[in-house]
């Protein structure tokens, strides 16, 4: 098909996000800031730089290289994806913070390799899902290859450890194999499968553990196991219906653990109130509506299958997240697409958000 316009509305959409969470980093990161480098702007500048200009970059080559072309390449890229997380425990590249390897750094240049995967991951299933055979005997086929990359991304997450990352890879397999045609019965197996494996491996660490007992009992231990939501629930009632205004968080001020990371919607509902963190979610829901209708409309499977992965992906994401701060769910500690700090999740997002806008020039 010929290309058209590309949806303008999604576009204004991913970068009223971007530039939200641009102007909310730099309030929630003023104190760190300070206290790390006597600089106000010190994470504020790294996201420009690193998120937002090389994102911006990625965006701008992905939304013009027609989305047909990343299936060509699916297999290399998961196995780059694999390399990659391999790469975090090699003592030269591997970078360690609070007990978690999760990074590569070589110099100043720092990588987290699962932001990566995600798209990778959604590419990969996206074009094994999409061959021309009949459905179920593609799914079929599909089963073995799937679940020794699924296994061995899980393998790599565990010993991070990253029980988050591996939450959101089951979910966004689970939900493409559900879009692919998969038979609910098989879903529902796999399903009981993965929360009897995601429950075992709770029980195996005391601070996962922890959270599940917070989550149950919040005013369990309030100073310890229970601190990050107990400040995080008192920042967002303290925000009120129109906040304590942009500047104005007092739970910033070393309070609440995380507040330029998997805490920032808490800081957001502080300072801008009900009304800000809704318009918040209400961008979210508009970003999963465009995604949707993308995918609906998309000229073949793949580009339905992808459209939906890369959607599901922001709207699963960002809905754990701001769930889990405001204690609906365990804390997870998964940030919040386009807003958390990390260069590494932006740009993986907005190149993400690029074959998204290219698939949207080809809708029928």
């Amino acid at each position: 098909m010929r290309a058209h316009q590309s949806d303008y509305f999604l576009v204004s959409i991913i970068f009223f996000l971007v530039i939200f969470g641009l102007i909310v980093l730099s309030s929630a990161s003023v104190v760190l800031s300070q206290n790390e480098s006597n600089q106000s702007y010190l994470f504020l500048k790294h996201q420009l730089i690193y998120g937002f200009g090389l994102g911006l970059i990625g965006f701008l080559i992905s939304q013009r290289i027609h989305y047909g072309y990343w299936k060509k390449f699916a297999f290399p890229l998961i196995i780059l994806g694999l390399v990659l997380l391999f790469l975090v425990f090699i003592p030269q590249l591997g970078y360690e913070h609070s007990g978690a390897n999760r990074w590569i750094k070589v110099g100043n240049f720092s990588l987290q390799p699962f932001e990566f995967v995600k798209l990778f991951f959604i590419i990969y299933l996206s074009a094994l899902l999409s061959k021309k055979e009949k459905k179920d005997q593609v799914i079929k086929e599909s089963l073995i290859p799937v679940s020794i990359i699924l296994g061995a991304i899980i393998l790599l997450l565990y010993f991070q450890p990253n029980m988050s990352a591996i939450g959101i890879i089951v979910i966004l397999c689970g939900f493409i194999y559900f879009l692919a045609g998969m038979k609910i019965s098989y879903i529902l197996t796999a399903t009981s499968i993965a929360l009897i494996g995601f429950f075992t491996l709770i029980k195996t660490a005391s601070y996962r553990m922890n959270r599940l007992n917070v989550f149950l009992h919040p005013e369990l231990d309030p100073q310890g196991i229970g601190y990050q939501i107990n400040q995080a629930l008192l920042a967002i009632g303290s925000g009120g219906l129109f906040g304590l205004g942009l500047g104005h968080s007092i739970q910033k001020w070393r309070y609440l653990p995380e507040p330029i990371g998997d805490s920032i919607f808490a800081i957001i509902a502080e300072e801008l109130g009900l009304i800000g963190a809704g318009i918040l979610v209400i961008l979210f829901i508009l970003l999963a509506w465009r995604g949707i209708q993308i995918a609906k409309n998309a000229p073949d499977k793949f580009g339905f299958l992808l459209a939906a992965g890369i959607t599901s992906w922001f709207f699963f994401q960002s809905f754990i997240n701001m769930a889990a701060i405001s204690g609906l769910i365990p804390l997870t500690g998964m940030p919040l697409p386009f807003i958390s700090y990390g260069g590494s999740a932006m740009v993986a997002s907005l190149i993400g958000a690029g074959v998204l806008i290219n698939i949207s020039k080809y809708t029928k």
